[in-house]
């Protein structure tokens, strides 16, 4: 890139205070870098359930529709009140993608030409300026699709594991497994021979995690759903879950089988429950309905919380960031590799029949953005 004024465009999401959701491309001024800034093309960005969330919100899709140079639906006056915070604001998108740096401030000149991934938000665009130091150089005759992906979903599997380790559990549960997340999370437990406890909702999901060489998986849409789950915890001893759910009864049922396994350990009545902590992390917001939870089914040793890849990471340290990053980069085309259903343009992206297919959320459809299109 020269030093002429340069600009590109940007998806954004507006929701007004009246109730309508509004996506636009954006035309923005790229600012020359300096020190060690970098100015990265955007070659490709994975379009994942935490992105939707944000270019979406609790819009009615049914409504939506073109309308000039903006797509537009409605927000539900109940959707209006959860978004409050961010009305009237058009918002940015995309967590993370990659491409290759075509300018660089002095400090960092050296990585021009290079392909890099970033999870800086606002990926979503033709161009993104960032830090050198929160970038992750790919290995060369890495594609920018292989790389789009190698930040939210390889780092939050592992972080899982991680979590497991630091909090003194020795097995996992994870629910919506059978997503791209949730395939990586079977390798790395394979692998590192960490128990892990897989639910999916189809019988089809079922056979494709076994083919991964996952040993417990449970389908939830099966009646014996609740006494599977139970026996499978029992097997492995899993105390600790992660739910990409969140809305409806999951949590209650994993909390409730740990609970059973517990207590069939017991030597005595205990009218509180077992002593063993069962702690079920929400990561995700497959289902926006309230969380509903059984309590006496599980004692009174639980906890329910939120959890964000972003705040554990940033607890944990860089030293345990640059561990983590080197194994996705040596792992980055097997155990780490992401798969698309389509590869869309930003103007693709904004089109209503495209928008209603990649906000599913289901399992195969994951879709790739390319902003160079």
């Amino acid at each position: 890139m020269n030093s002429e004024p340069r600009k590109g465009l940007e998806l954004r999401s507006r929701i007004t205070a009246g109730g309508e959701l509004e996506l636009t491309l954006a035309e923005v001024a790229i600012p020359m870098p300096v020190g060690d800034q970098v100015v990265i093309r955007v070659e490709a960005a994975p379009i994942n359930p935490s992105d939707l969330a944000l270019l979406l919100g609790p819009a009615d899709l049914t409504t939506l529709r073109r309308d000039g140079d903006r797509t537009v639906a409605t927000v539900p006056a109940a959707g209006l009140r959860a978004v409050q915070a961010r009305l009237d604001e058009a918002m940015a998108v995309g967590n993370e993608g990659s491409g290759t740096i075509v300018d660089a401030g002095e400090q960092a000149r050296a990585l021009v030409g290079r392909r890099v991934a970033l999870a800086g938000g606002s990926m979503f665009a033709q161009w993104r300026v960032a830090r050198a130091r929160d970038c992750l150089v790919l290995p060369e005759g890495t594609t920018a699709a292989q790389g789009a992906s190698a930040y939210v979903n390889p780092m939050t599997a592992l972080s899982m594991v991680e979590v497991m380790r630091s909090e003194g559990h020795t097995a996992l549960v994870h629910t919506a497994a059978a997503s791209n997340l949730g395939q990586m999370l079977v390798k790395i437990c394979t692998a590192d021979k960490v128990p892990l406890v897989n639910i999916v909702r189809s019988a089809e999901q079922v056979a494709l995690l076994r083919g991964l060489g996952a040993t417990h998986v449970v389908d939830s849409s099966a009646a014996t759903f609740r006494a599977e789950l139970t026996e499978a915890i029992a097997a492995t001893g899993a105390t600790l879950a992660f739910d990409a759910i969140s809305g409806g009864r999951m949590a209650s049922d994993i909390l409730t089988a740990m609970e059973a396994a517990a207590r069939k350990k017991m030597a005595a009545y205990n009218r509180y429950g077992s002593t063993v902590h069962k702690q079920v992390y929400v990561y995700g917001l497959l289902d926006l309905a309230p969380i509903e939870l059984a309590a006496p089914a599980f004692g009174f040793a639980w906890g329910v919380s939120g959890w964000l890849v972003s705040s554990f990471l940033f607890k944990a340290g860089m030293e345990v960031v640059q561990r983590l990053r080197a194994r996705v980069l040596a792992e980055l085309t097997t155990t780490f590799a992401s798969h698309y259903t389509a590869t869309i343009s930003l103007r693709e992206a904004l089109q209503p029949d495209v928008i209603r297919a990649y906000s599913k959320k289901a399992t195969g459809t994951k879709y790739l953005l390319d902003p160079t299109r």
